[in-house]
């Protein structure tokens, strides 16, 4: 008997802002660059990435290059990107 699976995509837990927001929260607390880039990609695919980079007035391939997790995004992109997918960020003492 073979067992068979399927690929886990985060994508796919993503329906809804308050998801968006854990998700990018935890992001944030592993304190990790390249982890919370390619968080910020996920959810813009979740979003729809045609959507976001027209909102973040951003060509669509280029906001894929710069949102994986090799990707180097300057901190004006990443600005615009959660702009463009309603998310407002806050900071708070530790």
């Amino acid at each position: 008997m073979t067992l068979k699976t399927t690929k886990f995509d985060v994508v796919d837990y993503l329906k809804n802002d308050e998801n968006i927001a854990m998700y990018l929260s935890e992001a944030f607390e592993t304190g990790d660059e390249a982890f919370i880039i390619d968080a910020i990609g996920i959810i813009a695919r979740a979003k729809g990435m045609s959507d976001i980079a027209a909102k973040a007035n951003l060509s669509r391939p280029s906001l894929y290059r710069g949102l994986k997790k090799s990707g180097k995004p300057q901190f004006g992109t990443i600005l615009a990107v959660l702009s463009a997918l309603d998310i407002k960020l806050s900071a708070s003492a530790m």
